[in-house]
């Protein structure tokens, strides 16, 4: 009996060293590739989206978990690649500097992003942003224009699975 509990525990560690933190830096990476898989946003942002970049040639994206604090932020860095707004980057903030003209950093409760990931009746873009559940800083009316493809990020956290038990 005891080997099968030492084997079990044992089993659980492995298993929670190998899961992925809900918005960790694996998490930003696997994000976006579902980004790119995404045509709604890629084709969907290709437009005018993407160019209001500021002549960097990039938009940046930054996300967190309230229960994290912003020191735990993630980073996802579009670029415009062959008229679509591709993902080119998810991690860890590597340093680029915010433009809030441009850029966009939001976060939520993790009650909340679990509502955005389903896209339940009042956590679709604008019930979010409405209620305070999406808590946003950058170019709101330029979000407001492309309400679809917003929704269809917010709907990416809830796609790319993870832990939200631990921060990272």
């Amino acid at each position: 009996m005891q080997k099968l509990v030492l084997f079990v525990s044992c089993l659980c560690v492995s298993f929670s060293a190998n899961a992925v933190v809900f918005m960790d830096a694996t998490w930003a990476q696997k994000a976006c590739n579902t980004w790119n898989s995404t045509g709604k946003l890629t084709s969907g942002l290709g437009d005018k989206w993407i160019k209001n970049d500021g002549g960097r040639g990039y938009k940046l994206i930054q996300i967190y978990r309230d229960k994290c604090s912003s020191a735990n932020k993630i980073q996802l860095t579009i670029q415009e690649q062959n008229g679509k707004a591709a993902c080119v980057y998810g991690g860890k903030p590597d340093g680029k500097k915010m433009n809030y003209s441009h850029d966009y950093i939001m976060h939520a409760t993790d009650k909340d992003w679990t509502c955005m990931g389903k896209g339940t009746f009042g956590c679709g873009p604008m019930g979010a942003m409405a209620s305070g559940k999406l808590k946003f800083k950058g170019p709101k009316l330029e979000a407001m224009g492309v309400m679809g493809p917003f929704k269809s990020f917010l709907k990416l956290t809830g796609k790319v699975g993870g832990d939200k038990g631990t921060c990272n």
